[in-house]
């Protein structure tokens, strides 16, 4: 087992007071996929995808690489598996790139907290997620801004386009790449991928093709699994495990990002993260429509070095 490491839409915008990052989030200007390398995938432009973040952490004998997601200015969200302690010695975070070490809009900053979920399980791999707060904020542009994030009781069905982003390996225990690649999968049901793993929880969402071919594999843990309403793109799950990479009837398996909303909010200081209540066209009445109301706001380890 690997650990990596359309229709109408009803949309309920969560914010808290006016400081949420709803007004920005999700908004990707450079992106212009309406529709369906990672595995079996391909490079992305600069600035499709403008949260990814690309994380460097010192281990015994080299670095780890994982992926992760700008939430606001200040943090980022990842997977708890990336990080066998909180120490934040060392730890660099990358934004805006497209190609390391060659991407004029790209920053860099070290790390100031790394909070990993408290009931984050090393066997089942459930609440697979963790926080870190960057050492100092950064500035949005084209290149770098926040994606939203699935609010509690979205619901992304089976069959959902999702795309899935990351630096990491381009075949199972292959090289990472040195371009930002993406692949579009379609969510998995729970219950059609418990029936390949036997032990999917609530907690999970997964993603990934019957005959496979596409997914995410090792150093793209922590990374985004979004999918895109008609203007904004959420976030659905953060890239936890698998069986291998790509295989047949082995899907991803994502933390399930709506899970997570009480204890993101509860940990994340200043600008809260835009949440977004995603609902498939098929959960919706026959009345289709959108809506936006503003709510209170009451992720073995296969590490590549």
């Amino acid at each position: 087992m690997r650990f990596f490491t359309c229709g109408v839409l009803l949309l309920a915008l969560t914010a808290t007071g006016g400081d949420a990052q709803i007004d920005v989030c999700g908004k990707a200007a450079l992106n212009t996929k309406a529709e369906s390398r990672i595995v079996g995938g391909q490079a992305a432009t600069a600035g499709s995808w403008p949260w990814q973040a690309r994380l460097l952490i010192p281990v015994t004998g080299g670095t780890a690489l994982c992926g992760g997601s700008l939430i606001n200015s200040q943090w980022i969200l990842s997977a708890a598996h990336c990080f066998s302690s909180t120490s934040t010695t060392g730890v660099v975070v990358n934004l805006g790139e497209t190609q390391i070490n060659n991407s004029p809009n790209s920053v860099s900053r070290s790390v100031s907290q790394i909070i990993v979920h408290p009931n984050y399980n090393s066997q089942s791999q459930d609440n697979d997620v963790s926080l870190l707060k960057l050492s100092s904020s950064v500035t949005f542009n084209d290149y770098i801004s926040p994606v939203c994030l699935a609010a509690a009781g979205s619901d992304f069905p089976g069959g959902t386009t999702a795309w899935v982003t990351g630096f990491g390996t381009l075949s199972f225990q292959g090289s990472a790449s040195s371009t930002l690649q993406e692949v579009s999968v379609p969510i998995v049901s729970n219950t059609q991928c418990s029936a390949s793993y036997g032990s999917i929880t609530n907690n999970m969402i997964c993603a990934g093709l019957t005959d496979g071919g596409k997914d995410s594999c090792q150093g793209d843990s922590g990374g985004p699994l979004v999918s895109k309403n008609d203007t904004r793109w959420v976030q659905a799950g953060v890239v936890s495990f698998g069986e291998g990479c790509a295989q047949a009837n082995f899907p991803g398996v994502y933390a399930r990002v709506s899970q997570y909303q009480s204890w993101i909010s509860s940990q994340v200081d200043g600008t809260q993260p835009g949440f977004i209540t995603f609902v498939s066209s098929s959960s919706i009445s026959a009345a289709h429509f959108i809506s936006m109301t503003v709510l209170p706001v009451v992720f073995s380890v296969f590490i590549l070095f």
